[in-house]
């Protein structure tokens, strides 16, 4: 493998400028809509990570790339306003100006920092910004502000998967050049998808064909019109969006730090012979009980009066995200142990099989009660939700520390499993949003509480652990 890695890829000191460069043509104005930058940028980062380059070294050079190609954009708004407009591929696509001015004019300077991480809007804002003549001194601090975001968020992901990519598969003799052949594939579907994606926009050109080509028959227009209806509702969930931004972002710095120090990091040691000191008998049950409570049978038991009364009052799309987010958590979890191979602290027969890296039980917690809270928090007075999420910290954070207790996790472990559900968290909301044709109905919580505890008592009674 490495043999056609060297043929193919660049030299490892080229790869600061490629990354810089890519950074620099995703953020310029039209070149950004049809060049698939996160692609890019994360095959970029990869190699990076492969040939052991230095993360900060690749952070700066995205950075500093990001910030050129914003500011030329805006550079070119603010000399060219008046003539911006008449200029392909403007003057054929108006709407790319339109869709930009009225995000800007919504979010006022803030949409320089969101925009860089909305796909649609993200190379134009910056011309926008130009074009209405946004103080340069204050788009300046945007644009740092969010290239020092965005940066982390994207590098790092690819950094990580490059670095430990040979944990993750043991790969048969000859399989390398197929794996090559596949990668190239996947980059040439994406530039293809991110060249015709405008296209089917409603103002891109394929879609107003196909739109008149329906209204000749009657039952192309109620195709057409059945597939181009659009489910989504309210605004953009921003604050799932900065969240996945964070928590990844998080979540591949911890990743790659855990996985360096080959082992249980200093204060792991630290903590766990403070949680040994502690032998009260009450403390040990309790963290018992818990154990099971989040294991795969604690988790039915409390999901399963919610599903039902959800598909009782046709909530499919909070259920199928819910039950969703949990399938997804317990594939990342096993994915995620695989890469990381650590050693638990203490290995009891029914975990003689599981790795340590990260914490399945907080990261599922934090699933669980995290995208109950958001659900929950919807049906509440704006007054009321932050409630719902401080009961979710209430209940997931003892559950996260009894896994110190048993003895079965380092906190690290836990760190991890709680960002990898926080990332979960943010792509269920955001899918959401989505999909959600109705509000979340109000619903009976202490019926359904009740009906919940009563599953997990006699799940505590008569079942084992899993």
């Amino acid at each position: 493998m490495h043999d056609w890695l060297s043929t193919l890829a660049p030299e490892p000191s080229w790869l600061f400028l490629i990354i810089a460069a890519i950074a620099l043509v995703e953020s310029l104005a039209v070149v950004g809509l049809v060049i698939p930058g996160v692609v890019l940028i994360t095959a970029a980062a990869s190699l990076a990570g492969h040939y052991d380059l230095s993360i900060k070294l690749v952070l700066i050079a995205a950075f500093i790339g990001a910030v050129i190609g914003d500011g030329v954009s805006f550079l070119l708004g603010y000399t060219q306003r008046e003539r911006v407009p008449s200029l392909w591929p403007f003057n054929r696509h108006p709407e790319w100006l339109a869709r930009g001015a009225r995000f800007f004019q919504r979010y006022g300077v803030l949409s320089v920092l969101i925009g860089r991480f909305v796909g649609p809007v993200r190379p134009i804002v910056p011309l926008i910004a130009g074009m209405l003549h946004m103080r340069p001194l204050t788009f300046v601090w945007s644009n740092v502000g969010s290239a020092l975001l965005w940066a982390p968020a994207y590098v790092l992901p690819g950094y990580l998967l490059g670095s430990t990519w040979r944990q993750l598969l043991t790969l048969p003799a000859g399989s390398e050049r197929w794996l090559i052949v596949l990668a190239l594939t996947v980059i040439a579907l994406a530039l293809v998808f991110s060249l015709l994606r405008h296209q089917l926009t409603r103002e891109g050109r394929v879609y107003r064909r196909l739109a008149a080509f329906s209204r000749d028959r009657p039952w192309r227009h109620r195709l057409w019109g059945a597939l181009s209806s659009s489910h989504q509702g309210g605004e953009f969930p921003l604050a799932s969006l900065a969240l996945l931004i964070v928590g990844l972002s998080a979540l591949s710095g911890w990743t790659l730090w855990v996985l360096e120090h080959n082992g249980p990091l200093p204060m792991d040691r630290q903590l766990q012979g403070m949680i040994a000191a502690i032998t009260l008998p009450a403390v040990q049950r309790a963290t018992e009980w818990l154990a099971e409570a989040g294991d795969t049978l604690g988790v039915i038991a409390l999901v399963l009066p919610w599903s039902l009364w959800l598909l009782y009052r046709r909530q499919q799309a909070v259920t199928l995200h819910l039950l969703g987010g949990l399938g997804v958590i317990a594939l990342a979890n096993t994915l995620f142990k695989h890469l990381a191979g650590r050693v638990r602290p203490n290995i009891p027969d029914y975990l003689s099989d599981s790795n340590s890296y990260p914490s399945a039980h907080t990261s599922t917690a934090v699933v669980l009660y995290g995208l109950a809270a958001a659900f929950i928090a919807e049906a509440l007075p704006s007054r009321h939700r932050a409630m719902a999420y401080w009961i979710a910290i209430l209940i997931c954070v003892p559950m996260a520390l009894s896994r110190l207790t048993l003895g079965v996790h380092w906190f690290s472990d836990l760190v991890g499993g709680a960002l990898l559900g926080l990332v979960v968290c943010a792509l269920v909301r955001i899918s959401y949003h989505r999909f959600a044709t109705r509000p979340v109905a109000r619903a009976p919580w202490l019926r359904l509480a009740s009906a919940s505890l009563a599953l997990l008592m006699a799940r505590l009674a008569w079942l084992p652990p899993v």
